[in-house]
This record gives C-alpha cells, sequence and structure tokens, in this order.
C-alpha cells in the first residue's frame, strides 16, 4: 500500500466535471484507488463516492492505493490533482 497527501486545488473542488477526470483517471488501474477526508475513505473509481465527499478547492486529501500498479496509481492521480484535475474547464463556468 503507497499513499500521499495533496492539496485540492480544482478551482469547484472535486464537484461534478473534476471529479470526472478524477474517476476516470483511477478506472485506468487495477489497484483499488481511494482517498481520506476528514474521517471517512472513499472510493476514487465511484463519481458518487467522490461527489458525496464535499471536497473544496485547497483542501487535503490523502490517496491510498493498493494493489499490482499501485505506484504507477498513485503517482498519476496526485500529479492530476497538483494539475488542476483539468482546470481548463473553470472558464466554463
Amino acid at each position: 500500500m503507497v499513499r500521499e497527501s495533496v492539496i485540492v486545488t480544482s478551482p469547484l473542488g472535486l464537484h461534478l466535471r473534476p471529479a470526472n477526470v478524477l474517476c476516470n483517471e483511477a478506472v485506468k488501474y487495477q489497484s483499488s484507488v481511494k482517498f481520506e477526508f476528514g474521517n471517512s475513505l472513499r472510493n476514487a473509481k465511484s463519481i458518487l463516492s467522490v461527489l458525496s465527499a464535499h471536497v473544496q478547492n485547497g483542501s487535503e486529501i490523502t490517496i491510498v492505493c493498493e494493489g499490482p500498479d499501485e505506484q504507477e496509481a498513485l503517482d498519476a492521480v496526485v500529479g492530476l490533482i497538483r494539475n488542476g484535475l483539468g482546470k481548463e474547464y473553470g472558464s466554463l463556468m
């Protein structure tokens, strides 16, 4: 199991569009991809799980990956979050 904390930099936090970007990346990996926020552990491969966490811009979450490609999954998901989860859509809102 590998884990890394990251600050959500998406202007809208993990609302629908950035949550979809996150889920689409997470499902590419065989490993489980989850995140800790508050006192809960959420499945990053489930759009409903991500949305129900109500993660806002500036919040710290911890990505937790476990499985055969865990380090690759962790690096990809953390990198995506650090880069704003496709924040270029922000001008559309």
